[in-house]
C-alpha cells in the first residue's frame, strides 16, 4: 500500500469527507455532519426498558404504518354518511361568502355512490370501499378533524409536520430523532411515495428540517425497477469490484485514524467510520428486504400486485410490511402525487374520479391490515389512514367538489386502538365540525402516546423556542384508545 499522504490530514474534517465519501456512506456521513451541526443543548433522548423501549411511560406501539391520500380524500363520499345532502341534494344552501376555496359554490350534492351499514360497530362505507368495509370493526375513526386551511402544501404539511409552513420536522422524524433504530441495517423512517411522483411539497413532507438530517425520511421507490439509487455501483463502472471496494474502506480507514490521533477526545470521527459499516449492512439487508418475490403466490394474490388498478400500490403496501417485519420503526405511503390529476384532488367529477383513485387502494389496504393481523404484527404495530383535508357538500362546476379543510376523517388500527371506536362528529352536511374537533396535534399526541411518548416533554430547542411537533396545542384522544 502506498503510505498516507499526510497534506491529506491538513484538509478540514468536511473538505476531507466530500472528497472520499459516496453512495450510501456519503448519505451517512452527511448526515453526521448535520448532527455536528445542532445545539448541544439538545441531547438525544434515550428510551427506556422499563417503558417497554419508550421514553416517559410504557409503550405499547414499536412500528407505525401511515396510509396518506393525496388530495383531499372526501368524506361525505367514503365514511361520513349525511342523510342532510340527499335530502337537500340540488338546492342551494347559503354557506357564507368564502366558503369555497378555489370556485364558485354550486348546489348541495348527495354522495353519487351507494351507502350501506357494516359490521358490528354499524359504520357507513360508500360502495367505493367494497373491501375496506369488511373490516370496519378493526378499525377507530376521527370523524371530526380539521385542518387551518384549504390549500394542499400548508395543509399538507400541517397534517404531517403540525406547521402549515416549511422548516419543521415531520411525525416520521420526530419518532426516530425519539426512539432511534429498531434494526441497524435498514432506516429508522422510510418513505414510499405513489409510482406516479412525490405529494404536494415533494420532499418537505417527510423533512427532519431542524433536526439531524439522519432523521428524513428515506425514499425507497417500490414499483421501480431500482427501488434506491446508488445502493451498488452502476455496472458500467467495471473497475468497481469487492477486492477494491475492500481496499478503498481500509484506505478511508487508515485515513480516518490517521486524523483521529490529531484530535484526542472527539468521538464524532468514530461516528462517522461506524457509517461506513451501516452502509455496508444496507447494502446487504436492502435488496432481501425489498425482494417482493419471496412472498408467496396467494399473499401477491391477496394484495393485488400483478393486476391494475392495485398493482402498484398493493407492492409499496407489501413493501411496508416487508420493512417493520425487519425493524422499520416508521413507513409512510402516499396514495396519489402531487399535481391536477391522478390523486385525491377530485374538481372535476367526484362520480368518475373517486371510485378510480379509491380502487387503486382498496384492496391492498384490506390485504394489509388482514396481513399485520395474521402474522401476529398488530400486537405492536398501529397504522394511520389519513388525507390533508376534506371535499366541500356543494358541486364545483357540475359534479366535483373543491377543497375543504373544515372537516375530514381519519382512521386507526392496531395496537392500543379501540377498534370500532368513533370520536368526534361533523355538521348535518359535513362541511364543518360539530363535536369533538380534532386536529393534527391532537393525532400526533395520541400516535405518540402509544409510543409511550409524552408530547409535550418531546422537545428540541430552536431559535429560541422549545419545538415540539404539537406546539403548544393538543391532546391524547382517549375515546380511540383500547383499555390498559
Amino acid at each position: 500500500m502506498l503510505p498516507i499522504r499526510h497534506e491529506l490530514l491538513s484538509t478540514s474534517r468536511r473538505e476531507f469527507l466530500a472528497t472520499t465519501g459516496g453512495g450510501f456512506g456519503a448519505l451517512a456521513l452527511s448526515s453526521l455532519l448535520a448532527a455536528d451541526e445542532s445545539s448541544p443543548r439538545n441531547i438525544r433522548p434515550t428510551p427506556k426498558p422499563e417503558f417497554n423501549g419508550g421514553l416517559h411511560h410504557k409503550a405499547k406501539v414499536k412500528r407505525v404504518i401511515q396510509l396518506f391520500m393525496n388530495g383531499g380524500a372526501s368524506p361525505m363520499d367514503t365514511f361520513d354518511y349525511k342523510p342532510e345532502l340527499i335530502k337537500k341534494h340540488g338546492e342551494k344552501v347559503d354557506f357564507g361568502l368564502k366558503a369555497a376555496a378555489t370556485s364558485v359554490p354550486g348546489a348541495v350534492m348527495k354522495s353519487p355512490f351507494e351507502w350501506k351499514q357494516h359490521g358490528e360497530s354499524g359504520r357507513w362505507v360508500t360502495s367505493v370501499f367494497p373491501q375496506m368495509a369488511t373490516i370496519v370493526d378493526e378499525l377507530a375513526f376521527l370523524m371530526a378533524m380539521t385542518t387551518k386551511t384549504n390549500v394542499h402544501g400548508p395543509a399538507s404539511y400541517m397534517q404531517n409536520t403540525g406547521f402549515t409552513q416549511p422548516g419543521f420536522p415531520c411525525l416520521g422524524a420526530w419518532m426516530s430523532y425519539g426512539l432511534g433504530r429498531l434494526t441497524d441495517n435498514l432506516p429508522m423512517f422510510v418513505v414510499l411515495p405513489d409510482a406516479r411522483g412525490l405529494p404536494y411539497n415533494n420532499t418537505g413532507n417527510f423533512s427532519s428540517a431542524f433536526l439531524p438530517m439522519e432523521f428524513q425520511g428515506t425514499i425507497i421507490k417500490a414499483n421501480a425497477p431500482t427501488p434506491i439509487n446508488d445502493l451498488f455501483a452502476p455496472k458500467s463502472a467495471s473497475f468497481i469490484t469487492h477486492d477494491s471496494e475492500v481496499a478503498g474502506l481500509r484506505v478511508l480507514e487508515e485515513l480516518n485514524r490517521e486524523h483521529q490521533k490529531t484530535r484526542p477526545g472527539d468521538s464524532r470521527l468514530d461516528a462517522r467510520i461506524a457509517s461506513y459499516e451501516l452502509a455496508a449492512k444496507m447494502q446487504l439487508a436492502a435488496p432481501e428486504a425489498l425482494d417482493l418475490a419471496m412472498e408467496s403466490e396467494e399473499t401477491h394474490k391477496a394484495y393485488g400486485t400483478a393486476t391494475a388498478p392495485t398493482a402498484d400500490f398493493a407492492k409499496s403496501c407489501l413493501t411496508a410490511r416487508r420493512l417493520i417485519e425487519r425493524g422499520v420503526r416508521f413507513v409512510q405511503l402516499w396514495s396519489g402525487a402531487g399535481g391536477a390529476s391522478g390523486n385525491w384532488d377530485n374538481h372535476t367529477n367526484i362520480d368518475k374520479e373517486l371510485p378510480s383513485i379509491a380502487g387503486q387502494v382498496d384492496q391492498p389496504i384490506t390485504a394489509l391490515i388482514r396481513d399485520l393481523k395474521q402474522r401476529g404484527l398488530f400486537e405492536d404495530t398501529l397504522v394511520i389512514w389519513t388525507s390533508e383535508f376534506g371535499r366541500m357538500p356543494f358541486t364545483q362546476g357540475a359534479t366535483g367538489r373543491d377543497h375543504n379543510g373544515g372537516t375530514f376523517v381519519t382512521w386507526l388500527a392496531g395496537v392500543g386502538i379501540k377498534a370500532g371506536a368513533t370520536h368526534g362528529e361533523s355538521d348535518e352536511f359535513a362541511y364543518k365540525t360539530a363535536k369533538d374537533e380534532t386536529w393534527s396535534y391532537d393525532l400526533h399526541a395520541t400516535v405518540l402516546h402509544l409510543m409511550g411518548i409524552d408530547h409535550t416533554k418531546l422537545t428540541v430547542r430552536q431559535n429560541g423556542i422549545d419545538r415540539r411537533i404539537t406546539d403548544v396545542h393538543g391532546h391524547v384522544i382517549e375515546d380511540v384508545l383500547a383499555s390498559p
